[in-house]
């Protein structure tokens, strides 16, 4: 799944369109190097999503397409 589309269904980032230009912006690195929107992202990965000076760190754990907010924080770990 594409790193704009799983960032939008993980519920971590609102809207597709601003995790696109998140990443378009450098803000959002897997495993220790920026990527891009169509960063295909895998379980096991390691994200860091800069929101001004703030941090988030996560580890994912499951990459579906189901869009629930209740499933939407097993899809991840924060680290």
């Amino acid at each position: 799944m594409r790193l704009d589309k799983w960032l939008k269904v993980s519920r971590l980032i609102k809207r597709r369109t601003v995790a696109n230009e998140a990443c378009d912006n450098e803000r959002i690195s897997a495993n220790g190097r920026v990527v891009k929107a169509s960063y295909d992202v895998k379980v096991g990965d390691k994200l860091e999503i800069r929101f001004g000076a703030r941090t988030v760190s996560v580890e994912v754990l499951s990459v579906t397409e189901q869009k629930g907010k209740e499933n939407a924080a097993f899809m991840y770990k924060e680290i």
